[in-house]
């Protein structure tokens, strides 16, 4: 690194020199045209400014001279030239700086002053990589922001290389590092999950991680992030306290990789750390923010770390036996086989069993003029594939009297209902990943980031009650409308209402869910299978 500072640093002063030699060269031109116009006609007169020795000569002597001195700046040019030339190749050549020129890293984020870069040298948690240390701040400045990449003899004007999105995971080895635990929000109406796996965008998981290559935050390759996620919510599901881990930049060079955990991290030392909660919230889209961070051990585990999760389902009251409901939904408290409750998963899955700790029903301040919305609360150790939409669907029928609360039970007995009936899940869109638990982290977020981020979610809050009054106003006119009132002489046929079949009774689903990628591999088995039978009878 001493290298590339060092050839970085010559190379701009030669620059330098090599700019004030040919602004000197272009004065020369100048000078030298009206000497020699001047010195033919003998009119020719020097100032007290020239040296002592020009000023005795005559005109033939004095353009002699100064032809002379011509020839000598225009070889001192070719030889800066020559050494200009030079210096960028060594620097080309240079490993540190061909890691940090693919992937671009080298430029801080635009926009920033030369009072920022410098921050950033100090260690500050400016948004952007570490630039190339040593010069003056205006040198820092402009290795930072806009390195030079065409300067011509005339001096004009600079072009800045233009910074391509995205930033290799490689580039920034030599930066310090730490494990850092970070609790995230967001609204997955939009989004195809939270993981990223399913090759379907976008994804919570792919727009953090753009975040973060933005920030210039990811250190190293994806191997040795140790990457990890407490849960895996679905399409549209909603989190208000997902939990990610991984390694970051620091500023803290002396920290190391081993004393991460909250007791070797006191607050003080929190404070001189990178703001990952601001940093990364100023790029992450509306509808992501991360609420949190915590240092955190390095045999931390999102997953496996987790002591309990909570989720929560949002609903309208309307005519539903929230009784009935609760009465039936406290049969899930306990250690119980739930395979009849979620979407089957052999491939991945073998025991079925989780415990669920508690569960309530409660109310929200939310409400209409005419009802008003509930949540029902489940916590747990762990859930299942659409285990919390199937228990809830389940509680939806027996709240309209559908289902008694003993049909619970009975799905809760594998050996009385060994397979899951079918029924349709509860909707995605109420349901919210709320919380989950994990001992010793203690997440913080600085004032600053706290502020700015209750400003964002009023905002966004207002916005959402704003469009909530545009439907309630439409309604409103849909309901005083004479030509859909109950007099209308359109004859509308009313909508036959659907019998109900009791889940005891309806067909059951298979007992186990072969993903698509396994289903072709197990046909193209028994293709060959086929295959090979027909080709020895013909033999």
């Amino acid at each position: 690194m001493n290298k590339i500072q060092s050839s970085a640093i010559a190379l701009m002063s030669v620059d330098s020199v090599l700019s004030s030699e040919v602004e000197v060269l272009h004065s020369c031109f100048q000078f030298f045209s009206s000497a020699t116009m001047a010195g033919r006609a003998g009119t020719f007169s020097l100032s007290g400014s020239l040296d002592s020795q020009i000023e005795g000569l005559d005109g033939e002597s004095l353009i002699t001279s100064l032809q002379s001195q011509l020839k000598s700046l225009q070889d001192r040019v070719k030889e800066l030239e020559i050494e200009n030339a030079r210096l960028s190749s060594q620097i080309s050549n240079c490993r540190c700086y061909k890691i940090e020129g693919n992937s671009d890293c080298s430029v801080v984020s635009r926009g920033n002053s030369v009072e920022e870069s410098a921050k950033l040298q100090a260690g500050s948690d400016v948004e952007g990589p570490i630039s190339i240390q040593g010069g003056s701040s205006d040198e820092r400045s402009e290795n930072a922001g806009h390195m030079e990449a065409t300067k011509s003899i005339n001096g004009t004007k600079k072009k800045s290389r233009e910074k391509t999105e995205g930033c290799n995971m490689k580039t920034l080895h030599h930066c310090a590092k730490r494990y850092v635990a970070l609790k995230i929000m967001y609204f997955g109406q939009r989004f195809y999950g939270f993981a990223s796996e399913a090759q379907m965008d976008p994804t919570v998981e792919s727009e953090i991680f753009k975040a973060l290559k933005q920030t210039k935050l990811l250190v190293g390759d994806k191997e040795d992030l140790q990457y990890s996620r407490c849960g895996r919510t679905d399409k549209g599901v909603s989190s208000v306290g997902q939990v990610i881990s991984l390694f970051l930049r620091s500023n803290l060079k002396n920290i190391g990789m081993h004393v991460n955990n909250e007791e070797n991290a006191p607050s003080d030392i929190c404070e001189e750390e990178i703001d990952y909660v601001r940093v990364l919230n100023r790029v992450l889209p509306k509808d992501i923010r991360v609420i949190g961070w915590c240092p955190a051990p390095t045999d931390f585990h999102a997953r496996f770390s987790c002591i309990s999760r909570e989720y929560k389902y949002h609903f309208w009251r309307g005519n539903l036996d929230l009784s009935a409901m609760e009465m039936a939904g406290k049969k899930f408290i306990g250690e119980h086989d739930f395979r009849n409750f979620c979407k089957m998963d052999a491939v991945n899955v073998h025991n079925y069993r989780r415990r669920v700790t508690s569960f309530d029903i409660s109310t929200c301040n939310e409400r209409s003029e005419s009802d008003q919305i509930w949540e029902i609360i489940i916590k747990g150790s762990a859930f299942l594939w659409h285990q919390v939409r199937c228990m809830v669907a389940v509680l939806f029928m027996v709240g309209q009297g559908l289902e008694s609360p003993n049909v619970i039970d009975i799905l809760l007995d594998t050996t009385m209902t060994p397979r899951k009936p079918q029924y349709a899940m509860a909707p995605e869109l109420p349901l919210v990943f709320h919380s989950c638990e994990f001992e010793g982290l203690n997440f913080i977020c600085s004032p600053d980031a706290m502020k700015a981020l209750r400003e964002h979610l009023k905002n966004e809050y207002q916005t959402y009650r704003l469009k909530a009054a545009i439907f309630h106003e439409a309604l409103l006119i849909c309901l005083s409308a004479t030509n859909v009132s109950d007099g209308s002489p359109l004859n509308y046929t009313k909508k036959k209402k659907a019998v109900h079949v009791p889940l005891t009774s309806r067909p059951t689903e298979h007992s186990f869910f072969v993903p698509p990628s396994l289903g072709w591999a197990i046909m193209s088995k028994y293709t060959i299978l086929v295959f090979l039978i027909v080709l020895t009878k013909l033999q």
